[in-house]
């Protein structure tokens, strides 16, 4: 009966860098699954969806007897910050008088939270009225149709 014993000789080295290899492919598939395991929504996109706008200043050209003027809307995430009329000269002021009357009464509806279905105007302004907040509409649809895009990339 021989017993030959074997003597297995392991080199302090080798077993460092082997644990350390073994450490660092655990590392990887832990980052792995991380990345590519979890499917949760994003906290940035559920704020975006829960946002009723994309922040910003959104115009659209509203054309009065061939002349234009711009409704600029300025939102944030929750609601209207500003509405104003841009590049309103003379020539609207003096042919159409009742545009900044008729303006001033429906953004200050809009401010008080009055919906844009819901605000009411004077029956002498009543197609300019309707002008104007159709203008409003549209460029508030601009905001929301921008994250609808976005929450779509």
């Amino acid at each position: 009966m021989q017993n030959k014993t074997k003597i297995v000789v392991l080199h302090m080295k080798e077993l460092i860098y082997t644990a350390i290899f073994a450490a660092l492919a655990i590392l990887f598939i832990i980052l792995l699954v991380y990345m590519f395991g979890s499917k949760d929504s994003d906290p940035a996109l559920e704020t975006m969806s829960q946002a009723e706008y994309i922040p910003g200043v959104y115009t659209t050209s509203l054309t009065l007897n061939n002349q234009v003027i711009d409704v600029e809307v300025v939102v944030d995430e929750d609601h209207i910050n500003a509405i104003r009329l841009v590049n309103i000269n003379e020539t609207i002021t003096t042919m159409f008088p009742l545009v900044e009357p008729a303006f001033d009464v429906i953004v200050e509806q809009i401010y008080n939270g009055v919906s844009l279905d819901n605000i009411s105007y004077d029956q002498d302004t009543r197609y300019t009225s309707m002008a104007l907040i159709s203008a409003i509409r549209a460029s508030l649809d601009k905001a929301s149709a921008a994250r609808v895009s976005q929450n779509g990339m």
